[in-house]
């Protein structure tokens, strides 16, 4: 009996040891070394049913299967959801068309199975307001779908927001034909889905497409995250006036002066960029309190169709900080990380990894002078814009040209790092030289 108690008291110090020893599971890091919150390893759904009450829109008046344009009966709905509490404005099966609906603080929009939220095709029936686009803060068309200040905001399919852009892009390329200046401003084209000054914001498992201009555009949110969702436009053969033409500048996710944005699980395939940071544009655009850094974005388990670049720093930037790509699948893409320098600008890209790579792209890394529609101006204490403290590690790639990189007196590349790098690669330029302290390991280019 005594033996077996002193055993016993052994096994309990022996287990209360190796409990205190217990493996700690230590947090993932940023590029800079800081810990990602646990936040971001969240990609559970959001459960519609407690959301509130339903507020299914044709109940309510909206026509079914119509071509009729109903704005005001479609914003009645919100508003109605809005003053009675909060809840889900619902789009059944079927179809409904609308210019610009504004979204009020609880509201909510659900779009069911084989459901579809159609915008105008009329610029008329959009509103013209204090907006952000491109940069600036300026008079511009609403999009489809606008959320101002409205945290918790949601949108959930399995439905379709369609933008019905065939319209737009078609005229923007005649506008483009008469006058090769004319820029996405003066085309007047609204947007899918704008979301402003709002935090902890979900779009899920939704089917955005066709949006006249950039499909989804995120500007001052916080806390955002698009898991599921299937966004498209055509690459090409969109109108007769040029058959290789597509949905012009019709950006996947466009995120402006935000911090804390994962996008998880997309597929992505439009007539630009994919997911494109921006923040400001101009040479005292750092002076300037609308704009500012984009910081902390993760894109995750996303498979690119075609697009102009899978991530985008740039046109319109001005500081982007912990920025990871990873576990992506790329489809000719024309390139992957696109680093655009805009000589009138005062740019900082820094601390940027890319990882678990697999596919075809046209050029992997581009670090260029990026020239369209700028205007410097003189200043005396123009900031040097730099790129630092970017990584690539585990890419397995086929591509034309791995490494587009120029330097330029007008920014400076330092502390890039390339490992476990297997290309077959047709152009062969990689050249680290062209960047101080570029660390290499195990870079294998065919």
């Amino acid at each position: 009996m005594k033996q077996r108690l002193v055993l016993g008291l052994v096994m309990a110090m022996f287990c209360t040891v190796a409990m205190g020893k217990k493996k700690v599971v230590q947090p993932e890091l940023w590029p800079d070394g800081t810990p990602i919150s646990a936040w971001f390893s969240d990609t559970s759904r959001v459960d519609v049913q407690k959301l509130g009450r339903r507020y299914v829109v044709t109940d309510y008046g909206v026509k079914n299967y119509s071509e009729q344009v109903q704005t005001e009966q479609l914003q009645a709905v919100i508003d109605r959801c809005a003053q009675e509490g909060g809840g889900v404005v619902v789009v059944p099966r079927g179809f409904v068309v609308s210019g610009s609906l504004f979204f009020k603080p609880g509201t909510h929009l659900l779009i069911e199975e084989n459901g579809e939220l159609r915008g105008s095709d009329r610029i008329r029936d959009f509103k013209l307001l204090k907006t952000r686009i491109e940069g600036q803060t300026r008079q511009y068309f609403a999009a489809l779908v606008n959320a101002d200040g409205v945290d918790g905001f949601t949108i959930t399919g399995p439905g379709t927001i369609n933008g019905n852009g065939q319209p737009y892009w078609e005229e923007f390329w005649i506008r483009r034909q008469f006058n090769r200046e004319c820029t996405n401003v003066d085309a007047m084209r609204p947007r899918n889905v704008y979301i402003s000054n709002s935090k902890n914001v979900t779009v899920q498992d939704v089917r955005i497409i066709n949006s006249p201009f950039w499909t989804n555009h995120l500007y001052k949110c916080e806390n955002v995250r698009y898991l599921g969702c299937y966004i498209f436009a055509p690459f090409d053969n969109v109108t007769s006036v040029d058959p290789k033409r597509g949905a012009p500048s019709s950006d996947a996710i466009d995120i402006d002066v935000c911090k804390n944005v994962l996008i998880s699980g997309c597929y992505m395939s439009v007539n630009d960029d994919a997911v494109v940071l921006k923040g400001g544009k101009g040479t005292w655009a750092d002076k300037d309190p609308d704009n500012g850094p984009c910081e902390n974005i993760i894109v995750s388990d996303c498979v690119y169709g075609r697009v102009h670049g899978c991530m985008t720093l740039g046109s319109e930037s001005l500081h982007d900080r912990n920025v990871i790509m990873r576990r992506c699948q790329v489809t000719n893409a024309s390139r992957v990380l696109w680093l655009k320098m805009r000589p009138d600008t005062p740019q900082h890209y820094e601390y940027v990894r890319v990882e678990d790579f697999k596919g075809s792209c046209g050029s992997f890394l581009v670090v260029r002078p990026w020239t369209q529609f700028f205007k410097p101006e003189d200043r005396e204490d123009m900031p040097l814009s730099q790129c630092n403290n970017i990584s690539f590690r585990n890419i397995d790639m086929q591509c034309k040209n791995f490494f587009d990189v120029g330097k330029s007196d007008k920014y400076r590349l330092t502390d890039f790092s390339f490992e476990n790098i297997n290309v077959v690669d047709q152009k062969k330029a990689f050249d680290p030289q062209l960047i101080d302290n570029c660390t290499t390991k195990n870079v294998v280019i065919k």
